[in-house]
């Protein structure tokens, strides 16, 4: 995610900023800049590229100023570039804004500013606020903060300053995590723990809702009803190292953790109540209600979700879809053309394969819609929309929260495209509307089990192969689920429609082969039931992914996971989660490099 760092005390502000902010960097960004007050103005720098890129730019030539802020930036409204980057300032150029999160109600605001004369040089939807902090400031930038957060809709943090106000930061947290150091004549804010952790350790941890006013003298933190409350200092007691992740031993086990928010950001501003929309999105409804197939191709893990997409899609929209691996697309000439659309689905959007494929469709005349998570990327450049999955940047090599973002705008894209074609029930879209916002509780009920599957995990260590099974949708999850331990524990895994363990699998089921069995799907438990039965016979060890009532299941597995009730179609979401788990803690306890892989690349960008 974005990183923010802000600072006013007794020390020259830019150093501290740019070194906090190198801290920040294991987060993931694509630019960077600072905003420091001094000889009575709001000097600003900030570049596309890496911070390094920012310090050439600064070259020395800097006033000297104790107030100041500085953010990375991973983009979401508006590509990568200068004008783009943070901080942003009004159109007198006194007040300047950092910010991390989304800014739902940014369009409407932007229009109504133009009307009364502001002057925008963004594309970001950051750039209302300091605009809004103008309309309101006289004098008192706490006062200004508070009159506009009111204003905003989405989650955000933000930190402001202003010129006639040279030693006072004003920060506010609204569902996106930020702290404030506690210094001696001195204090600061961030987005995260390492970027002041060579500073200070002690820290406030602000509440969602909450606003610091930040002054060298001393803090003073209100709740969202303007009322001061007292904080209880936190000590933090963690290296600089592990407070990248602290306080997680690793990055794959912090991003399984940061689901539910995942689950939250990639649903914001795309679903009311029931009606699910894509602000933005400029695909013409008479082309995607004449819509005859679709296609969907990516590699690894994304593909997963792809096949999750295809089912969802058949399901409700009632078109067939077909699912490719990327490498094999272009190779197989496909039957595509002008009238049908491609969906494109890539974490890094620089998968070089994805990226062919893509190709190949746009020169057949198809329509290409991406799904990736990084703007600005070439998947998001060539095709002719995309949607976002807003999971932030990913740190490990292998996937999960990416997948589980890619997963929940599949389900959004297949309510979306069957609502506009009327192709299924209305009462069965209203009901995957209104369970969507659930998942991100569901999510975290798993969470809270880590101790018992991090158990599971321990006690099959010395595991050598497995196999997942699983049918429809439960299949598709069984795939994820043998690539995630396969790929960071080096447990040989397959998985398998498991109708078709008979036709040659049961051969190598013997006496104490393990098997991970996924069944969520209430339709399908009797069958699944069999499909225990068969393995159990030849003396598998069984372990089962289920629904909460699934009795049937429970009684023939040897051990079960019982997920919480959702609905069945919204099940992938929840069901790959103590797979994640399962796989993370099955690495450790082989001595594996989790966040790391041997042989393996976060970003493929050669065929």
């Amino acid at each position: 995610m974005c990183g923010i760092i802000g600072y006013t005390g007794k020390q020259e502000a830019l150093p501290l900023l740019i070194a906090g902010l190198k801290r920040l960097e294991y987060r993931g960004y694509d630019s960077a800049g600072v905003a420091v007050i001094g000889e009575g103005r709001v000097a600003v720098c900030k570049k596309e590229g890496k911070i390094a890129v920012l310090e050439g730019a600064l070259n020395g030539n800097f006033p000297p100023g104790c107030t100041g802020i500085g953010h990375t930036r991973w983009a979401t409204h508006g590509a990568p570039t200068d004008a783009n980057a943070h901080p942003h300032l009004d159109c007198t150029g006194r007040l300047a804004v950092v910010h991390n999160g989304i800014i739902e109600n940014y369009l409407a605001l932007r229009e109504q500013l133009v009307a009364q004369g502001h002057r925008f040089v963004s594309e970001t939807d950051t750039e209302v606020i300091p605009h809004l902090l103008e309309e309101f400031y006289a004098g008192d930038l706490l006062a200004a903060v508070k009159r506009v957060i009111p204003l905003l809709r989405g989650s955000f943090a933000l930190a402001a300053v202003a010129v006639d106000e040279p030693t006072r930061v004003v920060a506010a947290r609204f569902d996106s995590p930020l702290i404030v150091g506690l210094g001696e004549g001195e204090n600061f804010v961030a987005s995260d723990i390492p970027a002041i952790l060579s500073a200070t350790r002690r820290t406030y941890v602000l509440d969602d809702g909450e606003i610091a006013d930040v002054r060298p003298e001393g803090v003073t933190v209100y709740d969202r009803d303007g009322s001061s409350r007292t904080k209880e200092v936190f000590v933090v007691n963690w290296d600089a190292a592990q407070a990248e992740k602290a306080p997680y031993p690793h990055f794959m086990l912090k991003e399984i953790h940061e689901q539910p928010q995942v689950i939250r950001e990639t649903l914001r501003g795309r679903i009311e109540g029931t009606e699910i929309a894509f602000p933005g999105l400029k695909l013409d409804p008479g082309f995607l209600k004449s819509l005859r197939r679709l296609y969907i191709t990516a590699c690894g893990t994304a593909y997963h979700a792809g096949l999750i997409g295809k089912m969802l899609i058949e399901r409700l929209v009632r078109i067939p879809v077909e699912a490719d691996i990327a490498s094999e697309f272009r190779y197989r000439d496909p039957l595509l053309g002008p009238g049908d659309l491609l969906v494109v689905v890539s974490q890094s959007g620089e998968t070089a394969d994805t990226l062919a494929a893509l190709r190949e469709a746009k020169a057949k005349g198809a329509t290409v819609l991406a799904i990736t998570n990084v703007v600005g990327s070439s998947v998001a450049r060539e095709a002719h929309e995309v949607l976002y999955t807003w999971a932030g940047p990913e740190i490990a090599v292998a996937s999960t929260k990416a997948y589980v973002a890619q997963v929940v705008l599949f389900t959004l894209l297949a309510v979306y495209l069957a609502r506009l074609r009327e192709s299924a029930p209305p009462e069965l879209l209203r009901e995957l509307a209104a369970g969507l916002p659930g998942l991100s509780e569901a999510v975290q009920a798993v969470l809270a089990r880590e101790e018992e599957i991090a158990a599971l995990a321990g006690a099959r260590k010395g595991w050598e192969h497995t196999f997942f099974i699983g049918r429809g949708l439960d299949w598709a999850v069984a795939c994820e689920g043998a690539l995630k331990l396969k790929e960071i524990s080096y447990i040989h895994a397959e998985a398998y429609a498991a109708g078709e363990l008979k036709h040659g699998t049961l051969a190598l089921v013997t006496e104490g082969v393990p098997v991970i069995a996924l069944a969520t799907q209430p339709a399908l438990w009797e069958k699944m039931q069999s499909n225990i039965k068969e393995v159990k016979a030849r003396g598998a060890d069984v372990l089962a992914v289920t629904g909460a009532k699934a009795a049937e299941i429970v009684a023939v597995a040897d051990e079960a996971i019982c997920l919480p009730p959702v609905h069945p179609l919204l099940a992938p979401v929840v069901a790959v989660v103590p797979l994640q788990l399962f796989a993370y803690y099955a690495a450790v306890a082989r001595g594996c490099d989790v966040d790391r892989p041997r042989n393996l690349a976060k970003s493929v960008t050669v065929e």
